[in-house]
């Protein structure tokens, strides 16, 4: 498939704007403007469950359940035994003959430790749940970033504003079935950039996921004719959220503040993010296709204003984590050791995967 010109104009535009280059941002270098990866396979999404789930599900050793409620691990003392699960109305036990392993994520984790009795102790008490380990960092140190659209007009009939008619979509989807090529076998985010927005940065702290429409994530745009947008913020914030349990009902929402933008440092960020993003934007490689600004509008341009339009448009980017933290035998926050063994429990007994987003439990 030919890709659309607009993504190497923004390669482009990046690279005349004094950035670096990059074939290979998860490799050698992150910095700089270049081709996005993308977990595809044969045009499918190679998912958690295409990729790893499903080909395991062949092995003799592996048992998937469905339609379960973990509701907490079952503990001997600071052992972990088992789990206790909701099924088809019923509640049961397994007990693990090794170890058990938790992958819920960065909610369901930090949730299923609380309700076990592994957290803050004043969480555990005020939620009703007996205290087996007092362990402060259970569910803090949440973590997301967020991002903005940040679109213009396209003077050239080359973007994907005019593939959202039916009879567009008809073929598309008639292609990917028949072929698994197309545009419906990718994401449409095929090129990328990471930067740093002030000296002395360790690390590329602003990402860019160039997009050759301008539209919503659910495919909604809000013009006539054609454009194209940056998906851009600080992927480093230094705000800070958490998640607690309030009830010792497994089946009970538990409470989640992200604490979104609420240092300095973040805000600033959010105004660096907007005037880079311009000057990027602006650079002579997007000049045969760069129309009027839709958004957020050549007028926004003050400290103020950039602030303000930041907190009605920005969005997650859907990547919470960190409520587990893994750290260091000196730190009090620490949930996990390097071995990703829960700290204060039985080390033979008890594991997190933070990371991942599948949720199972081994037995």
């Amino acid at each position: 498939m030919k890709l659309n010109p607009l993504y190497q104009a923004f390669i482009d535009a990046g690279e005349e704007a004094g950035y670096p280059t990059t074939d290979d941002y998860n490799g050698y270098r992150q910095e700089g403007f270049g081709p996005m990866h993308m977990t595809v396979d044969g045009g499918v999404r190679a998912s958690t469950s295409n990729a790893h789930l499903r080909p395991a599900l062949k092995r003799p050793n592996l048992t998937l359940m469905k339609g379960v409620l973990t509701r907490k691990v079952l503990l001997d003392g600071k052992k972990a035994t088992g789990i206790e699960y909701q099924q088809g109305g019923s509640i049961k036990t397994a007990t693990a003959r090794k170890e058990v392993i938790l992958s819920a994520g960065s909610i369901g984790s930090p949730q299923l430790l609380q309700l076990s009795g592994i957290g803050p102790a004043k969480v555990l008490q005020d939620a009703g749940v007996e205290v087996v380990q007092d362990l402060p960092g259970v569910g803090e140190n949440l973590q997301d970033h967020l991002e903005v659209y940040f679109q213009y007009h396209c003077k050239q009939p080359i973007s994907l504003n005019s593939k959202l008619g039916l009879i567009s979509k008809g073929m598309i989807g008639t292609r990917w079935i028949l072929f698994k090529d197309g545009l419906g076998a990718t994401n449409h985010f095929e090129s990328c950039a990471f930067i740093r927005s002030r000296e002395g940065l360790k690390w590329p702290n602003i990402q860019y996921h160039f997009l050759p429409a301008a539209m919503r994530y659910d495919g909604q745009a809000a013009f006539d004719g054609h454009g194209f947008q940056v998906h851009v913020g600080p992927n480093k914030p230094e705000s800070r959220g958490k998640v607690w349990i309030t009830s010792n009902d497994p089946a009970a929402k538990p409470r989640i503040i992200f604490n979104y933008i609420s240092t300095e440092q973040d805000k600033q960020d959010w105004r660096d993010t907007i005037r880079l993003s311009r000057e990027i934007l602006n650079q002579p490689a997007m000049d045969e296709y760069r129309g009027e600004e839709i958004q957020p509008g050549i007028n926004i341009t003050s400290d103020e204003d950039i602030d303000r339009w930041v907190r009605e448009n920005v969005e997650s980017a859907y990547h919470p984590s960190c409520t587990c933290k893994l750290g260091a035998d000196d730190d009090p926050m620490a949930v996990l050791d390097n071995e990703c063994k829960v700290r204060g429990l039985n080390p033979c007994g008890w594991w997190i995967l933070p990371s991942s987003r599948l949720s199972r439990t081994a037995t």
